[in-house]
């Protein structure tokens, strides 16, 4: 197609909330050409959206963003758990979980844990990181309209300070604008699912004496439940910033007007239970918890992802942690299909592999709001246990049961009943601390911006065979021999058995994407290894 166009690149993404600068992040660190365009002019000011889960956490590690995340996020580090309450100053107060993670026990499973961060401290990191990387980001910037046709996407995007109007080309469009998206609206892509579960209205506050008031209760969030005033408890910095979830009731002709100062002064007294307290209302924002899920991903070379593919309760925190997820995934393929090492059918696995992941997570969001009594929704929990029940199946052990990944069963649930990283393909690679060089590492630092084969360092034929991989199909292909001896990359802490953990033998190998997650596994030697990782390779990079 010939047009004049102003600005050529490989992929421009349209959002730059979460979603869209972790995507930018992603593909900048994978050395993909882009640019963001975002049409308010700066980061969220509003502190929403803070619970960042150990897999997204992990994300953030491979791209070298964990410890400037935490070091933003420190002020709340100490703060753990859900209290719920019928106010702060009565008795009948229950910790419907006291810690994230009792015990330590997640260590098995990850170098990384769950960070409470503000989407107001993080998306400020998230620009610095990827500007670091070199990305393209550019705020006051609104796409008015994009075409597509059989080689790339045309868009027109205007300067909303200076009004200019830029026509950028774009091979890919990467759709990160929100919940009423109108890139998806313009696709015509439905969606499915239980729709508005409960509406409320964010409210921010200074309060010097709330902090006397809450004590040493260090939480997450409290529930306060009481029957003259409801709602949702946040502390910003445990001192005087503070959030407030009030109940709105839209469908019964309650406005935003409805919510004056004077009245969320009020409510928020009543709801915490001390009538004299000091509130100076900061600021209002109204949200909207919905379930619904996209019918499809995409369309053409233009992909959903984050809340334009997904809506979810705020309970647990998903909706932001599979928005990130979904762009990592997304970012790997389209770096893999841009330098072509893979073909475009590789895209198709996109929603195939997050669609039903994204479908899990909502019904589960929900439920968790349900078994918490979120203030304001009024749905049953459903099947499937108590508040605490699946978690860290749904944060960490989901599968891809189709896709990218060879020698899966279809029929498995996307979520397993149990926490099991064994090696599977489908699933995300097991986490066991290594020696490198004398340098401590985990084994999901391997994973960012190529395949990794892991082998047993007495079977250097792997090795060999992935050379050769890497040469004929023009793919990056990393392998490392596993083991105790000189002869070995990699040494095992402590003497752990890396296949074992694997789910495979000493002569076999286990092939793990650039996003962690296992493509395909030889649980043994295999007469000609060259042949049989080619063979993976083709299969996954080069769908029909």
């Amino acid at each position: 197609m010939n047009e004049n166009v102003d600005h050529r690149v490989p992929v421009l993404i349209v959002g730059g909330s979460l979603v869209g600068l972790s995507a930018s992040l992603f593909l900048s660190r994978l050395g993909v050409r882009h640019l963001l365009v975002e049409k308010h002019a700066s980061t969220s000011t509003h502190p929403r959206g803070r619970g960042n889960n150990v897999r997204t956490m992990e994300l953030f590690r491979a791209a070298g963003a964990e410890q400037p995340i935490r070091d933003a996020a420190s002020v709340l580090a100490d703060n753990h758990g859900i209290l719920q309450a019928r106010s702060l100053t009565g008795d009948d107060q229950e910790w419907l979980f006291k810690e994230i993670d009792p015990g330590g026990g997640l260590a098995r499973f990850s170098p990384s844990g769950w960070c409470l961060c503000s989407q107001n401290d993080l998306e400020p990191v998230l620009v610095t990181q990827a500007r670091s990387q070199g990305s393209d980001l550019r705020f006051s910037a609104e796409m008015l309209s994009f075409e597509q046709d059989a080689h790339g996407v045309t868009a027109v995007v205007k300067d909303r300070g200076t009004g200019e109007h830029t026509t950028v080309r774009a091979d890919y469009l990467v759709a990160a604008d929100g919940p009423r998206s109108p890139i998806r609206e313009q696709l015509g892509i439905d969606r499915t699912g239980a729709g508005d579960l409960f509406h409320n209205v964010s409210v921010t506050f200074r309060s010097r004496q709330l902090a006397d008031v809450v004590g040493d209760r260090r939480f997450i969030v409290c529930y306060l439940t009481g029957p003259a005033a409801d709602g949702a408890l946040l502390p910003v910095d445990n001192v005087e910033q503070w959030v407030f979830h009030a109940p709105w009731q839209p469908e019964r002709g309650e406005t935003l007007e409805d919510f004056t100062d004077e009245r969320c002064r009020e409510h928020i007294r009543r709801a915490v239970g001390a009538p004299g307290l000091d509130v100076e209302i900061t600021g209002k924002a109204p949200w909207h918890a919905a379930e619904r899920v996209a019918e499809r991903y995409g369309s053409g070379r233009v992909f959903l992802a984050g809340d334009s593919a997904h809506e979810m309760s705020p309970t647990g925190a998903f909706g932001s942690n599979t928005g990130i997820q979904d762009a990592h995934n997304l970012a790997w393929k389209l770096a893999a299909v841009i330098e072509g090492a893979a073909g475009p059918a590789l895209l198709e696995t996109y929603e195939a592999e997050r669609l039903p992941v994204a479908k899990a997570t909502s019904e589960r969001a929900s439920a968790r709001s349900a078994e918490h009594s979120h203030p304001g929704y009024a749905g049953s929990p459903g099947p499937g246990g108590g508040p605490k029940n699946g978690m860290l199946s749904i944060a960490l052990g989901y599968r891809y049961v189709r896709g990218a990944v060879l020698g899966v069963d279809p029929d498995l649930p996307v979520v397993p009943d149990r926490m099991a990283l064994s090696g599977d393909p489908g699933t995300r690679a097991p986490h066991m601390w290594l020696r490198r060089e004398g340098a401590r590492l985990s084994t999901l630092d391997l994973y960012e911006r190529s395949f990794v084969l892991l082998h047993d360092a007495l079977h250097p034929e792997w090795g060999a065979a992935a050379q050769q991989a890497a040469k004929r199909l023009t793919v990056r292909l990393d392998a490392y021999g596993v083991g105790a001896g000189p002869e070995a990359d990699l040494a095992p802490e402590d003497g752990a058995d890396w296949a074992a953990s694997h789910g495979t033998d000493a002569g076999g190998a286990v092939l793990v994407r650039p996003d962690g997650f296992v493509a395909w596994r030889s649980t043994g030697a295999v007469a000609d290894p060259a042949a049989a990782l080619d063979e993976a390779l083709t299969a996954l990079l080069h769908r029909g």
